[in-house]
């Protein structure tokens, strides 16, 4: 592993191979922080990594199961040992689900999006915590979605994974205060990308409409009428971690182009 840079951060980001986590870790990359990349797909990480190489950034691809105490406790002591610390975590591990209406899911796909979108930002915040307490600071960022805040058709199991990160956060950053720790939340909106393009598919099977009829629904929701981009939501991160949000903790902060404004 690189050593961390002298005035740059160790940033910690789960789900780092695709979508918001890719461009959440390139974005902090390109500040000058150490980025820790930890997702499942090894061959995705190393392309993400490759891409902050050639960039001229510092990052370091460490295979992950969030949804595994024994894989993120590795994750975490390998970046301790390599780096001295972690200063930042961002935790965007996350999984669509099934769609569908709540009395046709199956169990076993409701447990599935419960264990990586909730126990995987608990198993997270269980094991990279306690380092910074030692330490007496450190950031954390909890990637949610409005889709916490109000209802979307035949998502109830994503949905109430993002309602009970928002209850995680405020309840952590309770907690961490007084060892000079900052827990924020993300709400992020439409984010353009593969999995919007997965869920508006399925909301048109789900409503026998075309797609392009719920993608100009999606839009129009937004007062600036536009979908929200990963470079948001990234920039949005940057700002939460940095010393000009000293006095933001237990916050859920709306990143969705006005979607949602509460």
């Amino acid at each position: 592993m690189p050593e961390a840079a002298d005035t740059g951060r160790v940033v910690l980001v789960t789900g780092a191979s695709q979508g918001i986590g890719r461009v959440i870790a390139t974005t902090f990359a390109a500040l000058g922080d150490t980025v820790v990349l930890a997702a499942r797909n090894e061959q995705k990480l190393e392309e993400v990594a490759a891409e902050i190489g050639a960039l001229g950034g510092q990052s370091v691809a460490l295979p992950t199961d969030v949804t595994s105490a024994d894989s993120i406790g590795r994750t975490v002591a390998r970046t301790i040992e390599s780096l001295g610390r972690i200063d930042v975590v961002i935790a965007n591990s996350g999984i669509g689900g099934p769609s569908g209406v709540l009395w046709e899911l199956d169990p076993d796909e409701w447990d599935q999006t419960f264990d990586v979108n909730v126990k995987g930002a608990f198993l997270t915040l269980r094991a990279t915590i306690p380092t910074m307490i030692d330490r007496g600071s450190g950031s954390v960022v909890v990637i949610g979605s409005i889709s916490g805040k109000r209802p979307l058709y035949g998502r109830t199991a994503y949905t109430s994974t993002k309602a009970a990160l928002v209850g995680l956060v405020r309840t952590l950053a309770h907690e961490t205060g007084p060892y000079g720790i900052k827990v924020n939340l993300i709400s992020p909106g439409f984010v353009a990308g593969p999995r919007l393009d997965w869920v508006m598919a399925a909301q048109a099977e789900a409503r026998g409409i075309d797609i392009g009829e719920v993608r100009r629904e999606f839009e129009s929701e937004s007062p600036l009428g536009r979908l929200t981009t990963a470079r948001d939501i990234a920039d949005a991160a940057t700002y939460l971690v940095s010393d000009r949000s000293q006095a933001l903790t237990g916050a859920d902060l709306n990143v969705n182009s006005g979607v949602v404004m509460y």
